[in-house]
């Protein structure tokens, strides 16, 4: 099953609609801008991750032979 048959045009405007209906207008963006502020926080923090995989001690901090 393909993508483009389950997500049809009709499809995602009865989600659209009934989001609308649950949410309200007003909290639709909202919501969005939360999820975009998210992602954003999201990918900072992977990010800060790769730069931050080195151990403290030099990478000996996982390492058991090392004792």
């Amino acid at each position: 099953m393909q993508l483009a048959e389950i997500a049809s045009v009709e499809v995602i405007l009865i989600v659209m609609a009934v989001g609308m209906i649950v949410f309200g207008s007003a909290k639709i963006p909202k919501i969005a801008r939360g999820l975009g502020s998210a992602k954003s926080e999201f990918e900072r923090g992977l990010k800060e991750g790769d730069h931050t995989v080195a151990a403290p001690d030099g990478g000996r901090a996982g390492d058991v032979s090392a004792r």
